[in-house]
């Protein structure tokens, strides 16, 4: 007899459930209790992948509570209406869980474990995404082909029309909404000039077309 396959709600509560990272780490363990954060349905039709859970993100339990999900906000021209409902937008980060930070109190990558134990069967169940953003150097390098990524993040985002056209749901790249990257942004004013617009419009057509 064929098993009938999982529902989004059981995957949901396994991954809430998850403790691979202190159980089963590769490396040094998780350094807190985990707390996965994520948002999904199955009717979400504009997944954000991001990075990871940053501290606030970690306290909070909801997706980018903290400056770069302001300036994210701003970027996709979404109210936080929008953005917090997992009806038309699903928020995927590369790790569930808050990595901890480095001696220099900056966040650590997204945990090793987290994407190659989740990630595609949750994507898999997303059935009805039609507009994929890889936000980040991790959900770049996880997202867009290899073929089409260039060899910095710049050459990558500068990629973004042929990474679009050759992806099915539509792949765009974006840079990390963090601080850190304002030097990025004002050196690349082409970003804000070119891929937003477009990325914005996109994301208006597909959420019409529900």
């Amino acid at each position: 007899m064929t098993k009938a396959p999982e529902s989004l709600e059981a995957l949901k509560e396994r991954i809430l459930a998850c403790r691979l990272c202190v159980e089963s780490p590769r490396g040094a363990a998780l350094p807190h209790a985990p707390r996965p954060v994520f948002q999904v349905s199955e009717t979400a039709r504009v997944l954000i992948a991001g990075q990871a859970p940053g501290t606030r993100v970690h306290a909070s339990g909801r997706p980018f509570t903290d400056p770069s999900g302001v300036r994210l906000r701003s970027w996709l021209n979404m109210t936080e209406e929008v953005f917090y409902d997992a009806s038309r937008v699903a928020i995927v980060p590369m790790g569930f869980c808050f990595p901890g930070q480095n001696e220099r109190g900056a966040d650590l990558p997204p945990r090793p474990e987290c994407a190659p134990r989740w990630r595609a069967q949750l994507l898999a169940a997303l059935k009805n995404v039609r507009l994929l953003l890889a936000v980040g150097q991790y959900a770049i390098r996880w997202h867009v082909p290899a073929a089409l990524r260039g060899r910095s993040l710049t050459e990558t985002v500068g990629n973004w029309r042929d990474i679009a056209r050759a992806t099915t749901p539509m792949v765009v790249p974006l840079p990390h909404p963090s601080w850190r990257n304002n030097a990025w942004l004002k050196k690349n004013p082409w970003f804000e000039a070119e891929v937003l617009p477009f990325v914005r419009e996109r994301i208006a057509e597909v959420l019409e077309r529900r």
